[in-house]
């Protein structure tokens, strides 16, 4: 799973506004907004955060390390499948 600080990170890298990532995600502005409040991973469905992962993924953005061990976000253009 994902942190809402890499969600957080992933849309200032890639200059991405939250509505941008709700249409691309299929979940509410007002939801992502809730998520990025918190710390760690944040309290959502699974599929929820599922949703915004890949549509992260498919923007350029590669999740590394895990909630526990030093999560982090690389940005891979070359992945790329859409614009921010």
């Amino acid at each position: 799973m994902i942190t809402a600080a890499q969600i957080r990170a992933s849309r200032a890298a890639l200059r991405m506004a939250a509505q941008h990532l709700a249409d691309h995600s299929g979940v509410a502005l007002r939801t992502i907004k809730r998520i990025e409040t918190f710390d760690g991973i944040p309290p959502s469905h699974t599929s929820t955060l599922s949703a915004i992962k890949t549509a992260l993924e498919r923007a350029g953005i590669e999740f590394i390390g895990t909630p526990e061990d030093r999560p982090g976000i690389r940005v891979n253009f070359a992945k790329r499948s859409e614009a921010p």
